[in-house]
């Protein structure tokens, strides 16, 4: 791990100089706001109307719980009441925070609970997520704002102050243990509009809500793995103003015959060194975020082994009642835990500091499917198209003596894809640094051949599928590369990098102008590989192919980038391509016409995938006119409309299967096997565009086109073939 050496606290360096912060949107001083919602704003307006704030971004309803097993736990009657309507003299916060715990609710979220107990022991942290000057008495308008780091900024979420209650006013989620105390659940509220929903806090890992609080870093040790100086670890770690968090191990809830709740997160409260008849013992006390339920082994409140120290020591550090808060030996810590995250602090909170100094440079990236997703080293075809950042390391007069390295902390963060948290799983994600040697000293970019016969300097990458990844180097002045990757290629997600050391230079390196192009040939030419392959094996089993069929082998690929619309071909849709392939009028297509579809189908969809920028799964009436463009052909604006109207759903928007319909309508009827350039008479005819009513009824020559002469699209239009 090399965590012997935790992080002072930090102030911003670019390129090795100081520099002025810039006042930029997703600071601290200057949050993003979520929504676009201005809490000032907000405030002035509900106090000027006389009304209190109702946030129907986040409304008080069973959306904003959630739509799956959390509403089993729901009671018959859910109320949205705000504090005033609860308890006569609601207050927001305290002067201190941590005298006053929070009892979690129906939500399985004590990861978050485990998080937001150990701020409350840092009132500076604290009050940069909870800003200050928020109350129920002055300027009270009904809205509250909290800040939280996201992705590598600084966020403001504004929430209402209505809560779910049951029938008897009692909370359904967190709760303070002054009742009058409001600052927990309406925190909670606030990462809940950010998670996406009270549902999508269920489940998580204490150092992502650790990140969120502060903007740190987080190093994680495996009790399984612990360095024999675990306990100096940690006491540098709380010397430094770090946070910490642990685990037990993963399972359902339960209450174990010792105290402890598996499957259940904790709060680092302190670590301290005792004396026991002129012996040394190292503890450690935690926090059990229920406020209840604690150890009763060794050390725990009732333990014996009290009386054998000072009466100042017991004083001072015994406490016998149950409120969630004991004390262990670090034995019986490392035995009963799996896991200890130590969230270090980065420039973003902690103030300048005279002396030894930290540098921090991020960037952004992303791995897209078919350019800069390679995939892990095993891919040695494409490996070397992940993104690549050069990293040099400066000497400097701080390095560590006989050795002249400098320690590098190296975080690897991937964003959120989806507005709702749990609808957003993780992919596998690593990284691996390598010395960049003097022959590729002056390449902006490390080609394919210096992987195949190079190693990275951590010999072995790890994928976990967590939100951030980090690693700890020792590394020699010199030049390096950091690349990021997915463990499977063509993965798409943006991702945050950052480094911290104590002098270095960090910059992307450009992509050539033929990486892309490239990586899209490797990409193809490894996916038509396997498809080749595939259907080959299954057009020897099924020489020709039913509707049925079809559907099927359409559906084994996802034609959209857009995790909410898939894209996926009806019975219906499959039903009009075979009347329109099916020129032997059998009812089946061989595999001869089934290339041609997929051939087809596979350049429509690199035409939707390029015009539907915003990732939605559908194309606009505009993004419909582009596209239609391009594949040679142009119509009147009247025509897109009905096009459109035809083929699309009710806001006029087209998903990719009802696109790829009208293309091969417009296309086969044409009888082009490329672009088509088509009169608008005849695309009238083809597309029954007029009339609009349908035609009189015709005779079909094959019972499967009778079956075929009527199409519905998603959204209900009828349309007949001609």
């Amino acid at each position: 791990m090399g965590l012997h050496c935790i992080m002072p606290r930090l102030s911003f360096i670019k390129g090795g100089k100081k520099t002025k912060p810039l006042l930029r949107t997703g600071t601290l001083r200057k949050p993003r706001r979520l929504q676009s919602q201005d809490y000032q704003a907000l405030l002035e307006k509900s106090l000027g109307g006389k009304q209190l704030f109702v946030d129907e971004t986040f409304p008080a309803s069973l959306a904003s719980i959630g739509s799956g097993c959390l509403l089993d736990k729901l009671p018959d009657c859910v109320e949205w009441k705000r504090p005033h309507e609860l308890v006569q003299n609601p207050q927001f916060c305290t002067e201190n925070a941590s005298e006053f715990g929070l009892h979690q609710g129906l939500t399985e979220n004590c990861w978050f609970l485990a998080a937001l107990s150990s701020l409350t022991f840092h009132p500076d942290i604290l009050t940069n997520v909870v800003p200050q000057n928020q109350s129920f008495n002055k300027s009270y308008g009904g809205i509250f704002h909290f800040r939280f780091w996201r992705f590598g900024e600084w966020v403001d979420v504004v929430v209402d102050d209505r809560l779910p209650v049951n029938g008897e006013g009692k909370l359904l989620f967190v709760s303070s243990v002054r009742k009058n105390l409001f600052w927990g659940p309406l925190l909670e509220k606030a990462y809940a509009k950010l998670c996406g929903s009270y549902e999508d806090m269920q489940i998580g890992q204490v150092s992502e809500a650790l990140v969120d609080f502060t903007g740190g870093v987080n190093m994680s040790i495996k009790m399984a793995q612990a360095p024999p100086d675990l306990f100096q670890i940690m006491m540098r770690a709380q010397n430094s103003g770090s946070l910490m968090g642990c685990q037990t191990q993963t399972g359902p809830e339960r209450v174990l015959d010792n105290g402890l709740v598996t499957g259940h997160a904790y709060t680092v409260m302190d670590v301290r060194q005792v004396t026991v008849k002129s012996v040394t013992e190292n503890l450690v006390k935690l926090r059990n975020p229920w406020g209840k339920i604690e150890w009763t082994g060794k050390w725990s409140d009732r333990c014996p082994k009290w009386e054998q120290l000072s009466y100042k020591e017991r004083l001072f550090l015994r406490k016998r009642r149950e409120d969630g808060e004991f004390w262990m030996s670090i034995e019986d810590f490392e035995a009963h835990f799996v896991e200890l995250v130590i969230c270090k602090l980065t420039p973003d909170l902690m103030s300048h500091e005279i002396g030894k100094e930290w540098t921090l440079s991020m960037q952004c990236g992303r791995w897209s499917a078919g350019s800069t997703a390679g995939g892990r080293m095993t891919y040695t075809e494409s490996y070397w198209l992940n993104p690549q950042y050069r990293l040099k390391i400066l000497k400097g007069d701080d390095m560590e003596k006989f050795t002249n390295s400098c320690n590098v902390l190296v975080s690897l963060m991937q964003k959120q894809s989806h507005k709702h948290r749990n609808q957003s799983p993780p992919l596998y994600i690593g990284m691996s640094v390598f010395l960049v040697p003097f022959e590729y000293q002056g390449v902006k970019r490390l080609p394919q051949k210096f992987f195949l016969t190079h190693r990275p300097i951590n010999n072995k990458c790890v994928f976990i599928n967590e939100r951030e990844v980090t690693q700890d180097y020792h590394l020699m002045p010199g030049s390096y590369v950091i690349i990021p990757s997915t463990a499977e290629p063509n993965q798409e997600c943006e991702f945050i990098l950052r480094v911290f050391s104590r002098k270095h230079l960090l910059q992307e390196q450009t992509e050539s102008p033929n990486i892309v192009l490239c990586c899209k040939k490797i990409a193809e030419r490894h996916r038509n590989g396997i498809w080749e392959t595939f259907f080959n094996k299954y057009f020897e089993k099924h020489p020709e192919i039913k509707v049925a069929q079809l559907q099927q082998l359409l559906n084994k690929i996802t034609w959209t980038n857009s995790k909410q619309a898939p894209g996926k071909f009806s019975f219906d849709d499959c039903k009009l391509i075979m009347a329109l392939l099916d020129m032997k009028t059998s009812g089946t297509l061989n595999m001869q016409e089934f290339r041609g579809l997929w051939k087809r189908l596979l350049s429509y969809q690199e035409i939707f995938q390029r015009r539907d920028v915003d990732k939605t799964g559908y194309l606009k009436l505009n993004d419909l006119q582009a596209a239609i463009k391009e594949r040679g052909i142009t119509l009147h604006r009247q025509f897109y409309n009905l096009v459109a109207l035809r083929y699309g759903d009710s806001l006029l928007k087209m998903s990719f299967e009802n696109f790829a319909c009208l293309m091969l309508r417009i296309e086969i009827n044409d009888g082009s096997a490329g672009p088509p350039s088509i009169s608008v008479p005849r695309l009238q005819r083809s597309l029954s565009l007029k009339p609009l009513q349908p035609p009189a009824p015709r005779v079909f020559s094959h019972p499967f086109a009778a079956s075929c002469r009527r199409h519905r699209s998603p959204a209900g239009q009828k349309f007949f073939t001609t």
